[in-house]
């Protein structure tokens, strides 16, 4: 039952984060001051501490629940970013597309936690769920955020090829480099669009072309991106036709993505055995307790019982590892 306990901690709090990021998604709005989104392009978390307190009074008049609730996120994240020199999760908003500091979610984090530890305490009136409900809370919120990166990363792969081929045709039309990654950043959509238009945008206020191109390497954190860099700064120090260049990756990074495809078609069948391995047990120990709820009493309240859940639990994890060996072939 702990099991089944804290996987329903986790869902619960998967749900909680959920809304609680549509929530602040609506919120934003593009009234914002130039200096937040600032403060959230260049990860300054001193520029919080910068806001005006009279405007704020002034703003509070007619603000809405939800604007109150990000407000009082704003004000936790200043103390959390007081005592930290170098927040990583700044780096991860960013790769995620989430308006938020990394301070914030991690006051997100925290609320979302002890929201479902409540919660999962009032429902069960156990102690012990306010611990397992804190724990499933966070590891739900960064379980989130993980796959929403992960998710964003393959979509900037996919637009990739085409990204280049749109590039190398506006430098044959006579545009400069910079002039194609602007027509780029109008032309396609989200994720390369806001990254394009990022790079377009640091190189406008003064920063260097390759220390722009480089913090978008960062931010979509891409092999194959890496090399289009690569490309580019060298053919700015030593010359050469650009276009073709481009050209020769754009061909190989899409016969790439079409292996790529392939290897996950052929490697189909093994993924989906990890996932029904994983999920099995569990779900048919739920269905189990729900037509007889006493009949794995004896399963976590007797000591063999309990030795044989952690056994099986050991199995299916050393599963999972052998087969995630066997499918996750590295391109």
């Amino acid at each position: 039952m702990v099991i089944l306990n804290f996987v329903i901690a986790v869902l619960t709090a998967t749900a909680v984060f959920g809304f609680a990021l549509f929530l602040l998604r609506r919120m934003k709005s593009k009234e914002d001051s130039l200096q937040n989104r600032m403060a959230y392009f260049s990860g300054v978390d001193g520029s919080l501490n910068n806001t005006a307190d009279d405007g704020r009074k002034k703003r509070r008049r007619g603000q809405s629940l939800t604007e109150r609730g990000r407000l009082v996120i704003r004000t936790i994240a200043e103390r959390v970013s007081a005592f930290q020199k170098d927040n990583s999760f700044d780096l991860k908003m960013q790769q995620a597309a989430w308006p938020l500091l990394g301070s914030e979610f991690q006051v997100i984090m925290l609320i979302v936690g002890l929201l479902t530890g409540i919660v999962l305490g009032l429902l069960t009136l156990k102690l012990s769920m306010l611990f397992f409900g804190f724990i499933g809370g966070v590891l739900g919120c960064m379980a989130a955020l993980s796959i929403t990166i992960q998710r964003r990363k393959a979509a900037f792969m996919n637009q990739l090829g085409d990204m280049l081929s749109m590039v190398a045709n506006a430098l044959r039309a006579g545009f400069s480099f910079m002039q194609a990654l602007e027509h780029t950043a109008t032309e396609m959509s989200d994720p390369v669009r806001l990254e394009v238009s990022k790079v377009a945008r640091d190189v406008n206020v003064g920063m260097p072309l390759e220390e722009a191109l480089n913090n978008m390497t960062k931010r979509v954190q891409s092999p194959d991106f890496n090399l289009v860099v690569s490309a580019v700064l060298i053919q700015r120090q030593v010359g050469g036709n650009l276009a073709q260049i481009l050209d020769v990756i754009s061909e190989t990074i899409n016969e790439r993505i079409r292996m790529r495809r392939e290897v996950s078609a052929l490697t189909a069948q093994g993924r989906m055995s990890g996932l029904i391995l994983v999920a099995l047990p569990f779900a048919l120990a739920g269905l189990l307790n729900a037509i007889n709820p006493n009949y794995l009493d004896p399963l976590f309240n007797e000591p063999y019982g309990r030795m044989a859940v952690g056994g099986a639990l050991v199995m299916i994890l050393m599963g999972c590892i052998a087969i995630k060996k066997i499918v996750d072939i590295d391109m």
